[in-house]
């Protein structure tokens, strides 16, 4: 608790709390320069023995990074748990990840594109990708980017789509939409579906997840979307990995009333996938 209170006083704004009741945080780190020329989004999930048993399960996202440059801070950060095994580390692990990015920034390195918005990064397929990783264990799961095209899609049985109870907090209204996929062609026939629906196309964001699991390769295909809510799309998609689900695409559509929620309208929109998650 002391050291969540010191991180959020430390980090102010660019602390946020996604989940509190399963220890969800994230912080937005920067290179602390005057024009900062890159960001990274550290997610960490606190298990009930961190720090004396367990290391925290982190997700790092900065699409712009290059597959190397996560591996190697991944290494590093692996490191600082190991040499501190018994200690609170997230500190370190961010001034560490602080430290990278500003050898990055003042290294001859081409300069990141930080101009993009999420949308137009989820659209690359290029190196964006997310890296789950928890210390001191092996296998990763792997993570497939899969672009559908036309000449793939083929006629498909729609889903069957439920919907969730709806969240209103503030003239906010968040409601849920799942249904279960094992194509991203249906993916896609799901979410032409649900757009057909004027209220859910009439939305502030329509932000969604998919994982699907190829038995063959032993891989997972899967996306996700913000709409303009950055972050959430991969937020979404880290509780979907959190709970172990497959096969299934979730889309939780906000509808803004006018009133800012901060940090709570990520809280919603989790709750909100995680109800209908387990219905």
């Amino acid at each position: 608790v002391d050291e969540i209170e010191a991180l959020s006083s430390i980090y102010g704004e660019d602390w946020c709390v996604v989940d509190e009741d399963e220890k969800i945080y994230c912080i937005k780190i920067n290179d602390c320069l005057d024009q900062p020329k890159g960001s990274l989004c550290l997610q960490v999930i606190l298990p009930p023995g961190y720090p004396a048993a367990e290391p925290p399960i982190y997700q790092l996202n900065a699409p712009w990074l290059r597959r190397q440059d996560y591996v190697e801070l991944a290494n590093s950060l692996e490191e600082i748990y190991v040499q501190n095994l018994g200690e609170s580390i997230l500190y370190l692990w961010v001034e560490k990840i602080r430290e990278v990015l500003i050898e990055k920034a003042q290294s001859s390195d081409p300069e990141p594109d930080i101009k993009k918005t999420s949308e137009e990064v989820d659209e690359d397929d290029g190196d964006d990708f997310l890296l789950d990783y928890q210390p001191v264990q092996e296998d990763p799961i792997k993570i497939v980017n899969y672009i559908t095209s036309d000449s793939q899609e083929v006629d498909e049985e729609l889903p069957s789509i439920h919907h969730g109870n709806p969240i209103t907090d503030r003239r906010s209204t968040f409601q849920a939409h799942l249904a279960p996929v094992v194509t991203p062609r249906q993916v896609k026939r799901v979410l032409e579906k649900l757009y057909e629906n004027k209220k859910i196309a009439s939305a502030t964001h329509n932000i969604y997840a998919y994982r699907i699991y190829c038995e063959d390769k032993q891989t997972f295909l899967q996306d996700c979307e913000d709409d303009g809510e950055t972050a959430a799309g991969g937020r979404l998609l880290h509780l979907m990995q959190i709970l172990n689900v497959h096969n299934v695409l979730v889309v939780v559509s906000r509808w803004y009333g006018g009133i800012l929620l901060g940090p709570d309208r990520f809280k919603h929109i989790n709750n909100c996938a995680r109800n209908i998650l387990v219905e």
